[in-house]
Parts: C-alpha cells; sequence; structure tokens
C-alpha cells in the first residue's frame, strides 16, 4: 500500500545478525532443532544467553538435561544462574567470542575431532576454514578471550566428542558489530563435528518474545517477503504480486529495492527523506540505540501513528494513538523460537475502543484504496499459505482442533518436525557452507577517559522495554527501582555502597542510578538492565551496527562509572 520496502521489526534488536548468518551458512533462517530436542543430547553449548532469567521455559529443559548426566558448557562474560548446572563455565572477555570459538575449532582440526564423513557429505569451503584455523591457538587466543588455553582444550573435546551436540545463543552473541561473526563461528562448529540434523543435534538462537519468528516469517524484514523470499527476485516479486494484486488489493510493480532497517529510518527522519511513520507494538524512544537520536527522529516526524496497548514512551510523541487489543482479547497466531505455530484465542473482551490489530490495518488499507475484504484473521492466514511453504499442511481449521503445530509439518497428521536438515540443506547444492571469521574489535572500546565496559539486557522481573511488566504491581514491586550491577570490588573504589547511586557516562549520555552488588559481573564491567525509563540504558548505547545484520551494539560500549558524590565534594 506504502509503495516500498522500509518495514522492520525488533528482530533487528536481538537477532538479526544470526539470521543473515543462518541463512549465508545453512539457508534458512529458523532454528534447526526445537530446545527440548536437548532430552536427546549429550553435551550442550550455551553462549551469550541467560536462559534461567530470560528464557525460563528452555532453562527448566536445559537443567533437566544436567541432572541426566548431560554436559552443559556455559560460555558468557557475566556470571549466571545456570552455572551451578554447568560442566564448564567459560567467563571470556566482552567482545572476544570470535577468538575463543576460533580457538576451540583450531582443536577440533588439530586433534583431528571434527567429522570427515559429514563435512564431505552435507557441507563446502572446508579447506579454507580449516586453513583459517591454523593461525587461531588456544595459547595465542587465551590472552585475548580471557580462557586458559587448557580450558580451551578441553571445551573442544568434550564437544566434539559428543554423541549429539547442542548449540544455543542468545543476544550477547548477536548484539556487537561482529554479530554475524559469532554467528558464523557457532555454525561452523556444528558443522565440523557433525552436529545437526539428527536428534540431540542443531543449532538454536533463542528467541524471546511469542512471535518474534513469526513475524519474520511473515515478511517484516526490509529485504524479504514472507518466508524469507528476497525483494530483488522479479519472480518472486510476481508471485507476491498475483497474490496481493487479486482484489485490486496492491500498487503494482512491488517495489525491487531493499527497505531500511529500524535505525537506518531513523536515520532517514533526520535527512528529511521520511516524513511519516507508522509504529505497532514496538517502542523505539526506548529500544533505539542512542535513544536520543531516535527520539529526536520521532519528535521530528510530520506526522507519527502509535497503536499500541498502551501509552508507551514513544506513544507520547504520537500525532495519532490507535487503541490496539492485547494478546488475551484476540484470535490470531504466533510462530515462537521453537517453529512452533501457535493459535491465540480470546480470553477477555478488549476494553473501550481497542480493536485487534488486523481489524485497524484493514480499516486503514481501505481508507489508501487497497479494496482488503477481510473479516477474520482465518482469512489473512488462508492467504499466507498461498505464498509461505512453511504453512504447508497447517490450516486454521487444523490449528483450532490441535492448537499448534510445528513447522515443517510433512502431512495433514505430522504433528511437525522438530529437527530439519538431516539429509541437506536448502541451499545450493544442499550444503551449508564453512565461512571464516576473523577478529574484529568491538566499536567504542575503552580508553583513559571510559575506561570500563558497558553491557546491557534483561531482566527476570522486566521485559524489554518495560511497557506492559512495569504496569504489573507484582512485578514492580519486586523490582521498583532502576538498577545497574557491578563487582564489589568496583564499589569500594568507588566508595559507594550497594544500593548507592553510581553515574554511568558514555560518548552518547549520562545517566544515574542504583548500584547493585553483583561477583558475577566482571570488576572492569558495568551491567545495565534496559527497562527502565528514569535511566534508560539506550541513551548510553553504540549505534554502530554489524554490517551484514545491521544489528547495533548493545552488548559492548566504553563507559565511565563515577560517585556523583565525589564531583558534588569537587563543586
Amino acid at each position: 500500500g506504502f509503495g516500498h520496502n522500509n518495514v522492520d521489526h525488533c528482530t533487528r534488536l536481538c537477532h538479526a545478525s544470526s539470521v543473515a548468518a543462518l541463512m549465508e551458512n545453512v539457508g534458512s533462517g529458523a532454528v534447526t532443532a526445537t530446545f527440548n530436542e536437548i532430552e536427546n543430547a549429550d553435551v550442550a553449548i550455551v553462549i551469550g544467553a541467560n536462559p534461567i532469567e530470560n528464557h525460563p521455559v528452555a532453562a527448566t529443559y536445559f537443567k533437566q538435561f544436567t541432572k541426566r548426566g548431560g554436559k552443559l558448557i556455559v560460555m558468557d562474560p557475566r556470571g549466571q544462574a545456570l552455572k551451578r548446572f554447568a560442566s564448564h563455565m567459560l567467563q571470556f572477555r566482552p567482545g572476544a567470542d570470535v577468538s575463543m570459538l576460533n580457538a576451540i575449532m583450531h582443536v577440533i582440526v588439530e586433534e583431528g575431532l571434527y567429522d570427515q564423513k559429514y563435512i564431505d557429505s552435507y557441507t563446502e569451503n572446508w579447506d579454507a576454514e580449516r586453513a583459517h584455523l591454523k593461525g587461531f591457538s588456544p595459547e595465542k587466543m587465551a590472552d585475548i578471550c580471557g580462557i586458559d588455553a587448557e580450558t580451551l582444550r578441553d571445551v573442544a573435546r568434550v564437544f566434539a566428542g559428543g554423541k549429539a551436540g547442542m548449540i544455543f545463543w542468545g543476544m550477547g552473541v548477536s548484539q556487537h558489530i561482529h554479530g554475524t561473526d559469532n554467528s558464523r563461528c557457532l555454525i561452523s562448529l556444528a558443522l565440523m563435528t557433525g552436529h545437526v540434523g539428527r536428534p540431540g543435534t542443531g543449532l538454536h538462537p533463542l528467541r524471546g518474545q511469542n512471535n518474534v519468528q513469526g513475524a519474520s516469517d511473515a515478511g517484516l524484514i526490509p529485504m524479504f517477503l514472507p518466508d524469507m523470499q528476497t525483494v530483488v527476485s522479479d519472480d518472486v516479486r510476481a508471485k507476491f504480486a498475483e497474490v496481493w494484486g487479486r482484489d485490486g488489493g496492491v500498487n503494482e510493480p512491488l517495489d525491487p529495492n531493499k527497505g531500511l532497517t529500524v535505525t537506518e529510518i531513523m536515520d532517514a527522519v533526520h535527512t528529511g527523506d521520511i516524513r511519516g511513520m507508522y509504529v505497532l507494538g514496538e517502542n523505539p524512544a526506548m529500544s533505539d540505540p542512542d535513544v536520543a537520536h531516535a527520539r529526536d527522529a520521532l519528535a521530528k516526524l510530520e506526522h507519527l501513528v502509535v497503536q499500541d496497548i498502551f501509552i508507551t514512551e514513544t506513544a507520547n510523541y504520537a500525532d495519532v494513538i490507535l487503541p490496539a487489543a492485547a494478546f488475551a482479547e484476540k484470535s490470531g497466531t504466533v510462530t515462537n523460537t521453537n517453529r512452533q505455530v501457535q493459535l491465540g484465542r480470546p480470553a477477555v473482551p478488549p476494553p473501550g475502543e481497542a480493536r485487534a490489530d488486523w481489524w485497524i490495518e484493514v480499516e486503514l488499507a481501505k481508507r489508501l484504496g487497497l479494496g482488503w475484504n477481510y473479516t477474520h484473521p482465518s482469512e489473512v492466514f488462508a492467504e499466507m499459505k498461498l505464498t509461505m511453504k512453511s504453512f504447508d499442511n497447517i490450516s486454521w481449521e487444523r490449528l483450532e482442533r490441535e492448537n499448534a503445530v510445528t513447522y515443517p509439518s510433512l502431512s495433514p497428521t505430522d504433528p511437525g518436525q522438530p529437527i530439519v536438515f538431516g539429509d541437506g540443506f536448502p541451499r545450493l547444492d544442499g550444503r551449508a557452507r564453512f565461512t571464516p571469521a576473523d577478529l574484529i574489535a568491538p566499536d567504542d572500546v575503552p580508553d583513559a577517559q571510559y575506561p570500563m565496559i558497558l553491557t546491557t539486557g534483561r531482566q527476570l522481573e522486566h521485559w524489554h522495554t518495560g511497557s506492559m511488566t512495569r504496569r504489573s504491581k507484582v512485578l514492580d514491586t519486586v523490582e521498583p527501582e532502576a538498577n545497574c550491577s557491578l563487582h564489589p570490588s568496583t564499589l569500594r573504589k568507588l566508595g559507594v555502597a550497594p544500593g548507592g547511586l553510581v553515574r554511568l557516562t558514555t560518548k552518547r549520555g549520562s545517566i544515574e542510578i542504583m548500584a547493585r552488588e553483583d561477583r558475577a559481573v566482571a570488576p572492569d564491567m558495568v551491567f545495565l538492565p534496559f527497562a527502565f525509563v528514569e535511566a534508560a540504558a539506550n541513551l548510553l548505547t553504540n549505534s554502530a551496527v554489524d554490517p551484514f545484520g545491521k544489528i547495533p551494539e548493545f552488548k559492548f560500549s566504553a563507559v565511565k562509572v563515577e560517585n556523583p558524590k565525589d564531583q558534588i565534594a569537587a563543586e
């Protein structure tokens, strides 16, 4: 209807680099195995994720896995509760993922622990990967990643020696300017050990939101149409134009150009190339990096429409607010991290004039002259099936009977395939690709003025920008105040008692916030949750992006940490 592809969503800020690496090397952006497949594994890696706080359902499976004798290798710059269940805890230096993973793969090559039969049958570019890894011995990488050489060798032997191994990762891997390289390393690690396509094996970037996979599948990515079909293909655009144009419902021809990403859209507002914006269920006034830049863009727009269930920080900039129904108030499907297409049903009616999102969009489309005539989400789902092979054998009627079906489903009675790519990959010649990764430093490294490292993330109690969870009286009572976490020795140096205030300053801005004592955080680090508008983490974060996934480097910024009382005393 708008005639362009400038549509993006929250995967840009969480797993865009993971999707970029998976599409490049595996041919699919979804997980190759569901997280409950860990039941059939004997070894697993969890890297850059804190499942007990951020993926508690999956974490239950991980804990049960270790109680059955499975070996769990946890890798994270920050300690976490999953450490108690781990056979190995690698608390590596922030931003040093590639050096650590390349060192582990070096050992696998050096000691001949790789699966040559699998490599010959299902992969390409192995010789280049093997040659590249020669320069990454654990002895050379130990000082860079902060993990001793013998531990790196032991982890390599344990993972490669497992009969069935899985790799799980989170935003600690993806939210870097080298996030795609981080993911490339994990893909290569799984491929060289043959840990893909069998029970208890696979690659799984953990998605937190209930429909982030579904939104990606539906085409809310500026370079893809639904089912990750590229917008630059004449054949792909012709197929969608034919389906979407049946009722005179779309401008033809479809735009052949890749659209702008979330952060690029904000930049285009500042240059005057974009003057209007329609935001649904997203809160860029809190979630964008260098959020002052984003807020200035929202204020500059000639027209901003916000569709949401609450008056968010973004809605405060809106010219028009459209009240949307919440999840429990509407019908529709979501597709979760496990590729499970799940049907949601209304439990309560929406309040006041709130309406389901699809209904609002249809009414807007009619006013744009698109001639849409959908009367129920089942009709939208039926149209999606016309262009999305992932929905083959999954119908609305079936979901009404069964509630959830995992894709791909091979027949009308198949509950879905938890494991994919057992007989090849959706790439040329059916082969996955090894892509070597070099060391790339974070964009904003510490120096004399900003000597520490700032990293951000979620907490158990509060989700993302807090637009829902901070409205929960119970959750906000448990965690009511903006806080950051620092090592006890760092607080002692600052002369700040736990519960006292510290000032965090980066090149983008400064906040004052309550400090929590946390031995899981390294002495040169500070961990900052991003749910608190009164001390918004993204006032401080860096907007530099990964060149492939276009995801911002939320996980690494140089920061100065001060005791505010020192400045008052100096003045």
